[in-house]
């Protein structure tokens, strides 16, 4: 019976059949083309070889017996120059040793001749559904690959650019970094560009969030527990350790590890074993690790909270993401990338133009305490509930424009003033208390505002705050 990849009217995978036995290649052609097969034939190995440097073949059916190569010569050239592709191999009766060879160099199974057309068929279902998962692994990979590309992290603001000079220079080594920026300033992707532009692009990269388990289930969760380890530890399991080896595993609010912990990440650091719970048997890993925190490492360490000797050991490079009311000239380009995305993400592509020239100054003005991450929150939002095709300052939440309650000088914005006006009234006087705080010290105050002093010194020229409010 005519399959479904027929009545749809197009071949859905092609099959390429080798064996130099006329007969065969009539038979198996018949066969095929009636289940929907796209079908190329070759009479020996040197043929077959020639279809493949020029068609897109998804599996071959090779004899093994045939005048030039035979199959096993066949198979070793395909699994050299096009290794995604499942080989099957027809055997004739009595050649079961050649069979288990076939299979020792990568046949995906073999037959012998005569066979069921039914049994064949089986063998070539499998053996497809296998090559797709096999290509569409490849094809994710490729994906997210493209997706962390180094241009992705967007900015054209100086300090992004130094940020992203810093990461093309590390990701190819195998350097441990670490990452330091407030609470979504992006991290993580700063951490994933790293790790698909290294040489361990194609391993895994876990990643373990340091506050999301209690002390006593994070152990387990990093090292992994022996059947037995204690309560509820029914079977073995691999920690992430383990699961990051040859790949990259991402510890973040590394800044959060108890002290009991950080001296077993420490020894993990220096010996590159583990020990799973409940076992004293140390196993070899090779992981590159990559950490990121929104503290100071450095005033915990002062403050006794975080071991020095971990620092050092962390801190081989370290990256800074800027929050983002110190990359301001960043923000338009970074609201119309996540447009873009959120438009595509909800199948809404080009149903929106982009933003109204006082709504882009409105995102310039609001504080951003929740940095990128709220930004993005903040576009999808609009996105969703603007009823025309560009964002107004109307789509915006209003929330954004209340002032962080942990900023210093922190008062109630006069409503009788225009939104702008009371915008920049407000930051500018609390930037003047800021300077008066620190006796007119510009890096002072930053460090009370918790903005660079380049980001304090542009803002003190653009609100027109002179030396004499600043005593």
């Amino acid at each position: 019976m005519c399959s479904d990849r027929m009545r749809m009217g197009a071949f859905m995978d092609t099959i390429l059949v080798v064996d130099d036995e006329e007969d065969y290649l009539i038979l198996l052609r018949s066969v095929l083309e009636e289940e929907g097969y796209g079908i190329a034939t070759a009479r020996c190995a040197q043929e077959a070889i020639r279809i493949l440097q020029n068609s897109d073949i998804d599996l071959i059916i090779t004899d093994m017996k045939m005048p030039g190569k035979n199959g096993l010569q066949l198979l070793e050239i395909v699994r050299g120059q096009w290794p995604n592709i499942p080989v099957i191999i027809m055997t004739a009766h009595g050649s079961i040793e050649r069979a288990v060879e076939a299979m020792q160099k990568g046949a995906f199974s073999y037959i012998q001749k005569p066979f069921e057309n039914n049994s064949l068929l089986v063998f070539i279902s499998k053996a497809l559904n296998l090559s797709h998962v096999v290509q569409e692994n490849i094809r994710l990979k490729k994906t997210i690959r493209s997706n962390y590309s180094f241009c992705n992290i967007i900015g054209k603001s100086r300090a992004m650019g130094e940020v992203m000079a810093l990461v093309d220079k590390v990701a190819p080594t195998a350097a441990t970094v670490l990452i330091e920026g407030e609470s979504g300033t992006g991290k993580e992707l700063v951490a994933r560009s790293i790790h698909y532009n290294s040489q361990r692009q194609n391993e895994s990269f876990i990643t373990v969030n340091c506050t999301a388990l209690p002390e006593s289930l994070l152990e387990s969760e990093l090292f992994g527990h022996e059947k037995g380890a204690f309560t509820g530890a029914g079977s073995m399991r691999k920690g992430r350790f383990e699961l990051a080896s040859k790949g990259t595993i991402f510890l973040d609010e590394i800044g959060e590890l108890s002290p009991a912990l950080q001296v077993k990440l420490l020894r993990v650091i220096q010996e590159k074993t583990i020990e799973r719970v409940g076992s004293a048997r140390p196993l070899k890993v090779d992981f590159r690790l990559i950490t990121a925190t929104n503290k100071n490492l450095k005033e915990e360490v002062r403050a006794g909270r975080f071991r020095d000797d971990l620092y050092y050991r962390l801190n081989v490079v370290t990256v800074h993401l800027p929050p983002l009311r110190e990359r301001l000239e960043d923000i338009p380009l970074l609201a119309r990338h996540f447009l873009e995305q959120a438009m595509e993400r909800h199948s809404m592509t080009g149903r929106l133009r982009g933003f109204d020239p006082e709504c882009e100054k409105m995102l310039l003005k609001a504080p951003w305490p929740g940095n990128v991450r709220q930004l993005e929150n903040t576009v999808e939002r609009a996105m969703i509930l603007c009823p025309g095709d560009l964002v107004t300052i109307s789509d915006l939440p209003q929330d954004i424009f209340e002032p962080c309650e942990t900023m210093p000088g922190h008062t109630e914005i006069d409503t009788s003033l225009g939104l702008y006006d009371a915008l920049e009234n407000y930051e500018k006087r609390i930037i003047v208390q800021a300077l008066k705080r620190s006796k007119g010290v510009q890096a002072h105050a930053a460090k009370l505002l918790k903005i660079g002093k380049s980001g304090l010194n542009q803002k003190i020229k653009k609100l027109g705050i002179d030396h004499v409010m600043m005593k």
